[in-house]
């Protein structure tokens, strides 16, 4: 179990680390973070990447930050607290697919690494006997009568 605390722990800081830098990169360049033109979000509701830059700095970025310390400290709640910043990574990436009309692969890296984060959540609940692993603990128990 240590290795899947370790893991996740070093997943979620490797994201909100880099997600904390491209956010930031946004936030400061809103008309070309990196090189990435405007032009590339005709299909979204944004003009300019402020919104989805301060998106990516506070949601996907501190989220992760604070994902990683709460499993490192292996709080209660850290598989709850890890799997909603896992899911918003995977929702993120989705979303950012869709609006940019385009999939790299980077794209398809943070999808399975969001996926991945979701997985080692899950672990985390059942081994902890959270909901809903207390309920599908319990419903394989009685099958298994």
């Amino acid at each position: 179990m240590k290795k899947v605390y370790q893991f996740l722990f070093g997943l979620q800081l490797f994201v909100g680390i880099g997600a904390i830098g491209g956010g930031l990169m946004a936030i400061l360049n809103p008309q070309g973070p990196g090189g990435m033109p405007t032009d590339a979000l005709k299909n979204s509701p944004f003009s300019n990447y402020l919104i989805p830059g301060i998106i990516l700095f506070s949601i996907i970025g501190l989220g992760g930050i604070f994902s990683s310390i709460m499993i490192h400290f292996r709080v209660k709640f850290a598989g709850y607290i890890s799997s909603v910043f896992s899911w918003a990574l995977v929702i993120w990436i989705v979303v950012q697919c869709i609006m940019l009309n385009t999939i790299v692969s980077l794209h398809v890296i943070y999808f399975i690494i969001g996926l991945a984060e979701a997985a080692l959540s899950a672990i985390i609940l059942f081994e902890q006997r959270l909901f809903p692993a207390n309920i599908i603990l319990a419903i394989y128990k009685q099958i298994r009568r």
